[in-house]
């Protein structure tokens, strides 16, 4: 997954402190440098610079291990939660934030019941 930010440096910030992703790599110097992180199963490179606004058409969805507890920590962060940690009918925990762009982040915990966490 690739995201233009507005302001790359506010962006880092954002998703390397706030949301604590781990950096894979870095690549360019200066402010204008990229920088990919890890996702779990993939990666998210925040790299160049947008001219235009964030799209609605995208959402990254990020599956963390206690909604509640990422909560806290988003919040005490200053990150603003759109809608707090709410178990949808689906069954999962979601709570929906939005990055300096405004690109929507929903911040997922699949409960220990639910059937994604079932391994025969």
């Amino acid at each position: 997954m690739l995201v233009r930010p507005s302001d790359p440096e506010r962006s880092r910030a954002f998703y390397g402190e706030a949301l604590g992703l781990a950096v894979y790599r870095e690549f360019g110097t200066g402010p204008e440098r990229g920088t990919v992180y890890f996702l779990g199963g993939g990666f998210l490179e925040v790299s160049g610079r947008a001219t235009g606004a964030a799209t609605p058409t995208l959402q990254l969805w990020l599956q963390v291990a206690d909604a509640a507890r990422a909560h806290e920590e988003l919040v005490a962060h200053g990150v603003e939660v759109l809608r707090p940690p709410v178990r949808e009918p689906w069954g999962l925990i979601e709570m929906w934030i939005a990055d300096p762009d405004g690109h929507n982040v929903v911040i997922v915990e699949v409960p220990a019941d639910h059937p994604l966490r079932y391994r025969p």
